[in-house]
């Protein structure tokens, strides 16, 4: 979480050090190329546009907007998202990567941060879309420190459920999207969330020790440091804090 990760660079100590962890470089993936249309329909490890809508627009925008609810403190605390159990967010470089993963986490650090990083979001533009991610999303998180321009997209599985959260800066050099492609739509678009085996199952399910997603992280090193990740999420977060420059919040932001 871009707030929480802010919190944590002030209060976690430098003892760090002494943690290791895995990251993509460990499975040295072969070149490929990458495709982002529906993979492995039908079974546990189809990718996430296998799926087709199932709610209306305006549920999966409002999901979107539950989830800035979440961290904006001027929002009902009482408004959060239909997330899957084991919902992943991911956020891209100058941010930290996996960020949250399960429901359980997410709730718990969005209910952190609004006492100890807390931040408005009153900027929003959320659209709908006939594929995934679903919802997708422009907004400004407001803190102390100034404002905060972010893209974020979101995917979902057959109940409704947010399965999977990703994040860019909305400044130049960092979106994912040519600036005539305003809400990513082009088929080449180097998301994560199209690549993620499981996400395409009914329940939006991941499995990172699964056959799928070992199969997948030989072919493809963002889904290979995705897995890395999930297998041990805290410590590979605090790795990359770590490993983080001192500023990385304030070049996310656009400071």
């Amino acid at each position: 979480m871009i707030g929480f990760a802010r919190f944590l660079s002030f209060v976690v100590p430098t003892t760090l050090g002494a943690i290791g962890c895995s990251s993509a470089s460990d499975h040295d993936p072969s070149p490929y190329e990458i495709d982002h249309s529906c993979q492995d329909d039908g079974t546990d490890g189809a990718t996430s546009r296998c799926l087709r809508p199932t709610q209306s627009s305006d549920y999966y925008v409002g999901q979107a907007n539950k989830y800035f609810d979440t961290l904006d403190v001027n929002a009902d605390p009482a408004s959060i998202p239909n997330y899957s159990d084991l919902v992943a967010r991911w956020e891209w470089p100058p941010w930290l990567l996996l960020t949250g993963y399960t429901r359980e986490s997410m709730i718990e650090t969005s209910e952190i941060l609004r006492d100890v990083d807390p931040s408005t979001v009153p900027e929003r533009d959320c659209e709908a879309f006939p594929e995934q991610p679903f919802a997708r999303c422009y907004v400004v998180f407001e803190y102390e420190g100034g404002a905060c321009p972010i893209y974020e997209e979101f995917t979902f599985n057959e109940a409704g459920e947010t399965t999977f959260i990703e994040a860019w800066s909305d400044l130049d050099g960092l979106r994912p999207m040519a600036d005539v492609d305003r809400w990513a739509t082009a088929p080449d678009v180097p998301r994560l969330s199209t690549r993620v085996p499981g996400l395409g199952n009914d329940q939006g399910r991941i499995d990172p020790d699964g056959t799928w997603m070992r199969e997948a992280e030989r072919r493809d090193a963002d889904v290979a440091d995705f897995a890395a990740r999930a297998r041990d999420p805290w410590d590979t977060w605090l790795e990359a804090l770590k490993e983080a420059p001192a500023d990385f919040f304030a070049r996310g932001c656009g400071w």
